[in-house]
């Protein structure tokens, strides 16, 4: 029971953060469509506060500096290309995806991540995925088709934004569960360093693409929201569940968004699900639940023990 506590922490950790994402969706919408935001500056100057912020908590806290400054070159080139991956191309795609067509297609093609994760991650990071883990990302994959059937009302430039975003979301999933499961280095750091490398490439990117953004009140509020509360608060825990959780557990539970946006759209947007939709979402709700069941197999893979994979990643 010990040993299956921290495991259960990560997972509480991660739906909680999963929930703070999935408002994210509906929020940028709103910074997008209300306060004429452009999508990568959008993108870059939310999460370049959040970095701001993760900095300053570093600054003041010796112990922390103390890690990065131990950090070899072999770690900061990890953490960089974490960074890239997962701040610059994932969420700056997803911002344009979004921008172009609506939530909900973008929504259907990154549930495409879990039962790609499940595949690569057997051989990338030794992490074997049981069959129900396997079984429940395909639940999940048919659940998100199921739910998003019909006109999606897609676009060139939002599709291909969003295939960018899938194929990054599965190199971060893999990215950041290598990276994480080295017990050495903390959550905070690794948030800190890949997020303010991946910000800063992303607004560089988007003051060239877009120009200076012109941001009103209510949309400085937006991004401050965004940055320091489903930014460097919501990157930090998942971060930390990462620990704890497998690649393949922390992207089933990541697409549990669906749902998520899907209650939300029904209660800010007045968009209900129809009776299709909801069998949709209980085909969702299945396949992130008995994914979870199957844990156990690769319990020494990912309770603090140093195995075999955890020593390959450590070369």
């Amino acid at each position: 029971m010990n040993q299956q506590a921290p495991h259960r922490r990560a997972l509480v950790f991660a739906l909680f953060v999963t929930v703070l994402w999935s408002s994210s969706w509906i929020i940028i919408r709103f910074g997008l469509d209300d306060e004429g935001l452009r999508p990568l500056t959008f993108a870059g100057v939310r999460y370049g506060l959040a970095a701001l912020v993760l900095v300053g908590v570093v600054l003041g806290r010796p112990a922390v500096r103390s890690r990065v400054a131990a950090l070899d070159a072999p770690a900061w080139a990890r953490l960089a290309l974490l960074g890239i991956v997962m701040y610059t191309l994932t969420q700056g795609a997803q911002f344009v995806a979004i921008d172009n067509q609506p939530a909900a297609t973008t929504s259907l093609v990154l549930s495409m991540t879990p039962l790609a994760v499940a595949l690569v991650a057997g051989r990338s990071l030794g992490e074997r995925p049981r069959a129900r883990q396997v079984i429940g990302a395909i639940l999940v994959a048919a659940g998100a088709s199921l739910y998003f059937s019909g006109s999606l009302e897609a676009t060139a430039l939002g599709m291909a934004a969003a295939g960018v975003a899938l194929a990054s979301n599965i190199g971060a999933s893999l990215l950041g569960r290598s990276a994480n499961r080295d017990l050495s280095t903390s959550p905070l750091v690794t948030t800190t360093i890949s997020m303010a490398i991946g910000s800063a490439v992303l607004v560089s990117v988007g003051i060239a693409v877009e120009g200076v953004p012109s941001i009103t009140v209510k949309g400085a509020l937006i991004i401050g929201w965004l940055a320091v509360v489903n930014g460097a608060l919501a990157f930090t825990m998942w971060n930390h569940s990462l620990r704890h959780l497998t690649a393949t557990e922390s992207a089933v539970v990541n697409n549990t968004m669906l749902v998520q946006i899907a209650v939300l759209a029904w209660i800010f947007l007045g968009e209900g699900p129809s009776p299709v939709q909801l069998a949709g979402i209980a085909l969702v709700t299945l396949g992130v639940t008995g994914s979870q069941l199957g844990w156990s197999v690769t319990r020494s893979s990912v309770s603090g023990r140093p195995g075999a994979a955890e020593s390959d990643t450590r070369r």
